[in-house]
């Protein structure tokens, strides 16, 4: 790689890093360090192939899910993890949209790796449910099904989400 492909990389890296992270994070469930593996290898693999990518934040989202899902498929043999009681309910203070997101994250990190990635895929980045299958190479009926239970199941794990305040936020304080 030419010293102009190597700064216009690092500038994408050094532009584009954080929002990238938290792709990462939400597709690792909250898990800080396996988020920080994810960019890297998506990087990685960016990086080998930076001359021919016409638009690298898409190609870098596109390696994170693909590999994200590729994590998912190997990990069979994985079950969830149980816990005796739901998360705390949050307090309704000013902290009240951080306390909203560490239960949302908490939550999504109990689903499993399939799950949250079409959750991620269908609401956080807001693609169409035609895309997210072609993705995850499913049917566009396996991605409208599991975000289904998955929200269902979202629901039960953080029941504070689905009040009023919640969903309306400080306008009914």
């Amino acid at each position: 790689m030419d010293a102009a492909a190597q700064r216009r990389f690092r500038d994408f890296v050094a532009a584009r890093s954080p929002s990238l992270m938290r792709l990462a994070f939400l597709l690792t469930g909250g898990d800080q360090h396996a988020a920080e593996d994810l960019l890297q290898t998506a990087l990685a693999r960016t990086v080998a192939k930076w001359r021919t990518v016409e638009e690298p934040e898409a190609y870098v989202r596109q390696v994170m899910y693909r590999q994200q899902v590729s994590l998912w498929r190997r990990a069979t043999g994985r079950r969830e993890t149980a816990v005796a009681q739901p998360p705390e309910r949050a307090v309704q203070d000013s902290t009240h949209a951080v306390d909203v997101q560490i239960v949302v994250r908490r939550a999504l990190a109990r689903l499993t790796r399939r799950q949250r990635a079409v959750l991620v895929l269908r609401y956080f980045e807001d693609l169409p449910e035609a895309e997210v299958a072609a993705m995850l190479g499913c049917s566009v009926g396996t991605v409208r099904s599991t975000a289904h239970r998955s929200l269902a199941k979202l629901r039960t794990l953080a029941p504070e989400l689905t009040e009023p305040y919640n969903i309306i936020g400080e306008a009914m304080a």
